[in-house]
């Protein structure tokens, strides 16, 4: 399935909301377009995985990328209420790395 992105803001965050696959294809435009985000202005960048169907590790490596890319700008959290998904940050213990939310609104209000 194709990728489909779509950002917008909420005060001082970025919510970058990603349906489709993540793949090596297409892991570029989402690392694209955290990297916006950061440049313009915001503090923190929410990445919804809500609409996400497919992640490989090149999608992985596109949010690690990123978050050390922009570690002194601000910080990346993520939005992952879909338990195949969410596996996969536990089997590479990315959810040591990252915050893991199940909603956008928890994401923004921690």
């Amino acid at each position: 399935m194709e990728l489909q992105l779509a950002t917008r803001r909420e005060g001082d965050a970025a919510v970058v909301s990603v349906g489709g696959d993540v793949d090596n294809d297409t892991a570029p435009q989402l690392r694209q377009a955290i990297t916006s985000a950061f440049n313009d202005g915001a503090r923190r960048v929410v990445i919804d995985l809500t609409a996400t169907d497919f992640l490989d590790s090149s999608g992985l490596g596109a949010l690690v990328g990123a978050s050390k890319e922009h570690s002194g700008q601000g910080e990346l959290v993520l939005v992952c209420p879909r338990p195949q998904l969410r596996k996969l940050f536990e089997i590479s213990r990315l959810n040591e790395v990252f915050q893991i939310y199940d909603e956008v609104g928890s994401a923004l209000a921690s």
